[in-house]
C-alpha cells in the first residue's frame, strides 16, 4: 500500500494507492530522478577511452614487442647487446629491488584489499542486497568485507616484499595491519570530533567508534597476520631474466620522460572515464537524493580497472624505453 499526495486549495491530502506492488513501491520516487540516457552517455565515453588504450595496447604488443623479443633471442654476443637501445638495455636492471621495497609492499597489500573490497560490495549492489530502502547498507557492507579481506592483503604484502629481498616480515606485517588503516581512521575521528564539537546528529557515537576499533584490532589483523604468514612461506617470486650485479647509469631525461608528467597522464585517462559518474554520485550526496544506478556504476569500475591497467602498460613501456629502470615505483604511482 502506498500514498499519493494532493494538494488543492491549499489543503493536502494523502490518496490510497492500492493497486501498486511491494516491489515497485519505489517508482514514483526513482521516476523523478534524472534521466538514465546520461548515464548512458558515460558509458560509452568510458568506452571509447578503454578501446582506444586497448588498440595501443595491442599495436605495441603485436608490432614492436614482437619484433624486438625476437630479434633480441637472437642475440649471442655482447657486442650486439649493445648495439641495442631502449627497453632491451634495462632488461638487467628493472628487476632490482626498488629502494622503499617495504612501503611499496604495504601499499600494495592494503590496495588488494580495497579493491576487493569495492568489487564484491558493487556485486552485491547491483544483485539487490544493498537495497537504498535500508539506510547504511553499503557502508557497512563495505566496513565488514574490508575486516574479513585482511587475509589477502598480508598475503600480497608479504609475497612482493619477499620477493624484494626484504627480511623484516614482523615490521611489513604490522605496516600492512596498521599504516593505512590508521591514516584513515585518524582523519576519519578528527572529522567525528569536529562533529561532537559542533553537537551535530550526523557525528558518529562513541559506542560505533568502539566496535570499528574491535573489528580492526580483534579480526582484520589477526587474517592479516595469517595471510602474511602463508605468503611468506611460499617462494620467493622469480624473475623471467637476471639481475645485473653493477646498475647502470640512467641517461639523462628529457621533461617527457621524467616521471612526472606520466603520473599526471596515468591519472587523467581513468578520471576521464568516471568524472561523469562521480558527478552523480557527489550530487546525490551533497542533493541527498537518493542512488540507485549501482549496474551502472559497477560496469564504470570494470572500465575504470581496465583503463588503469592499460594506461599503466603503456605509460610503463615508453618510460622503459627512456632507459629509466625504477619501474617499480613509478607503475604504482601511475596506477595510483
Amino acid at each position: 500500500i502506498a500514498f499519493s499526495f494532493v494538494v488543492s486549495s491549499k489543503q493536502l491530502y494523502y490518496k490510497e494507492e492500492k493497486n501498486i506492488r511491494w516491489a515497485s513501491r519505489w517508482d514514483y520516487i526513482l521516476e523523478s530522478m534524472p534521466h538514465t540516457h546520461i548515464k548512458w552517455f558515460s558509458i560509452m565515453n568510458s568506452l571509447v577511452i578503454v578501446l582506444f588504450l586497448s588498440g595501443m595496447v595491442a599495436m605495441i604488443m603485436l608490432r614492436t614487442l614482437h619484433k624486438d623479443i625476437a630479434r633480441y633471442n637472437q642475440m649471442d654476443s655482447t657486442e650486439d647487446a649493445q648495439e641495442e637501445f631502449g627497453w632491451k638495455l634495462v632488461h638487467g636492471d628493472i628487476f632490482r629491488p626498488p629502494r622503499k621495497g617495504m612501503l611499496l609492499s604495504v601499499f600494495l597489500g592494503s590496495g588488494t584489499q580495497i579493491l576487493i573490497m569495492t568489487f564484491v560490495t558493487l556485486f552485491f549492489a547491483c544483485l539487490g542486497f544493498l537495497s537504498p530502502a535500508n539506510r547504511g547498507a553499503l557502508m557497512t557492507c563495505a566496513v565488514v568485507l574490508w575486516v574479513l579481506l585482511g587475509t589477502p592483503a598480508g598475503y600480497v604484502a608479504a609475497r612482493f616484499y619477499k620477493s624484494f629481498g626484504g627480511e623484516k616480515w614482523k615490521t611489513n606485517v604490522l605496516l600492512t595491519s596498521f599504516l593505512c588503516p590508521g591514516i584513515v581512521f585518524a582523519d576519519f575521528f578528527i572529522m567525528n570530533l569536529i562533529l561532537w564539537g559542533e553537537g551535530s546528529s550526523a557525528a558518529i557515537p562513541f559506542g560505533t567508534l568502539v566496535a570499528i576499533l574491535a573489528l580492526w584490532f580483534c579480526i582484520s589483523v589477526p587474517l592479516t597476520f595469517i595471510g602474511a604468514y602463508f605468503g611468506f612461506k611460499k617462494n620467493a617470486i622469480e624473475h623471467p631474466v637476471r639481475t645485473n650485479q653493477i646498475p647502470r647509469q640512467i641517461p639523462e631525461q628529457s621533461f617527457y620522460t621524467k616521471p612526472l608528467p606520466g603520473i599526471i597522464m596515468g591519472g587523467i585517462l581513468p578520471f576521464g572515464c568516471i568524472f561523469i559518474q562521480l558527478f552523480f554520485i557527489l550530487n546525490s550526496i551533497w542533493s541527498h537524493q537518493m542512488y540507485y544506478m549501482f549496474g551502472f556504476l559497477f560496469l564504470v569500475f570494470i572500465i575504470l580497472v581496465i583503463t588503469c591497467s592499460e594506461a599503466t602498460i603503456l605509460l610503463c613501456y615508453f618510460h622503459l624505453c627512456a632507459e629509466v629502470r625504477n619501474i617499480h615505483q613509478y607503475s604504482y604511482l601511475v596506477l595510483l
